[in-house]
């Protein structure tokens, strides 16, 4: 029998949800190109409840220990003397969000002598240290596609946002005033503009294809370029590098995994290479740009806006210069863990947990690293240092 470490993020303030403002959720058993949703045996939740926190428990507790396994679900997760680092001793799986990361590093890693999985409950493994993971043999999933076209709605939702200048908008309402001229002084149209995204996988394209509406000029950078009949649909313009690109956007959209090729990639140098005024989205990761560097570019006026959901690390302390920097969008990292999202991606762990205890192949496309290798999507999409 197996022990499970499950880390999530707390409940809400004012306790575990009793109802919900929906009812339901849409039914959606395919993702754009044709694959399909999680396929889990069974669940023990009802889509649309609140399964990313820790009285959710992913919707999992039933099912492990009626088949005899251990569950042990924590939100404590750093700092000497953790629960996450107390139980990972003997844990045989851990599981943990994108949101809230349970940070496996070579060194806890080495400590966990009998980690044989670890499962991301959405997608982006990079909390994960893959090489560690390689070494030891320990397989690393994830719930590929979950949660992507949430993300790229989040994107959208924040690219209006800034261009708009919405969010100071709405607190002149909060706090009782009416000046427009305040408002309107930093608002655009987004027509027009020239969008790029820096990759221009599952969720880079879903944000292509929901901005093409908007009459934008759109462009695209990624290590593998999409077929021409993709680019000639929605008008799209390659190029080489973030570097080639940006000088050319008024918007810029970051949609790539963190690895030793994208971390950093935005500092003071590739930002002094964009437009002055322009936009910077980031749901992706937050070490993919140097955290100081934003907060300089929005101080001085070369960019006119940043917005995004990712920290590091997670959660962001009190006095993380982002919390404070002028003219930023910023949300803690819900971009990808909407209540549509969590069923999806509880539903796919289950799946996961299914195929390994049964001895089955984990779904190729769920895989980051698998028999001591880089597998799967994780070969598509990440690096390991050599």
């Amino acid at each position: 029998m197996a022990k499970v470490l499950c880390v999530l993020y707390d409940d809400p303030t004012d306790g575990y949800p009793t109802s919900y403002a929906r009812d339901d959720l849409p039914v959606i058993d395919h993702y754009p190109g044709g694959q399909t949703t999680p396929t889990p045996e069974a669940v023990d939740f009802t889509p649309g409840q609140l399964l990313g926190s820790v009285s959710g428990e992913l919707g999992l507790r039933a099912y492990l220990e009626a088949a005899g396994h251990t569950l042990v679900v924590t939100s404590d997760k750093d700092g000497e003397g953790s629960v996450f680092d107390r139980e990972l001793a003997d844990a045989d799986i851990v599981i943990s969000q994108p949101f809230w990361p349970a940070y496996l590093t070579p060194e806890r890693i080495a400590a966990a002598k009998n980690l044989k999985l670890a499962v991301t409950a959405g997608i982006g493994s990079d909390h994960v240290d893959l090489d560690a993971a390689v070494a030891h043999g320990v397989t690393v999933a994830e719930v590929t596609y979950s949660n992507s076209i949430s993300v790229a709605e989040h994107v959208v939702m924040m690219t209006l946002s800034l261009v708009r200048n919405y969010l100071p908008s709405h607190q002149v309402v909060l706090d009782g005033g009416w000046n427009i001229a305040d408002c309107v002084a930093r608002s655009y149209d987004l027509e027009g503009m020239h969008v790029g995204t820096v990759a221009a996988g599952r969720i880079g394209l879903a944000v292509l294809r929901r901005l093409a509406p908007f009459d934008v000029k759109l462009h695209y950078t990624d290590r593998y370029r999409l077929p021409r009949e993709t680019e000639e649909e929605l008008g799209l313009t390659w190029h080489e590098s973030a570097a080639d690109m940006v000088p050319h956007c008024d918007v810029v959209t970051i949609n790539a995994p963190l690895h030793p090729e994208t971390e950093g990639l935005f500092g003071d140098k590739l930002l002094a290479q964009m437009k002055r005024g322009a936009y910077l989205i980031n749901t992706a990761r937050a070490k993919i740009v140097d955290r100081d560097a934003v907060d300089r570019a929005l101080r001085a006026g070369q960019l006119a806006g940043y917005a995004g959901d990712v920290w590091f690390p997670q959660p962001a302390p009190a006095d993380h210069p982002w919390r404070t920097m002028p003219h930023h969008g910023m949300t803690p990292h819900i971009s990808g863990s909407s209540l549509s999202a969590q069923a999806r991606y509880a539903a796919g762990t289950r799946e996961i947990l299914e195929a390994f205890f049964a001895g089955r192949p984990i779904r190729d496309e769920y895989l980051i690293v698998d028999g001591g290798a880089l597998a799967g999507t994780g070969a598509h999409s990440y690096s390991v240092n050599k």
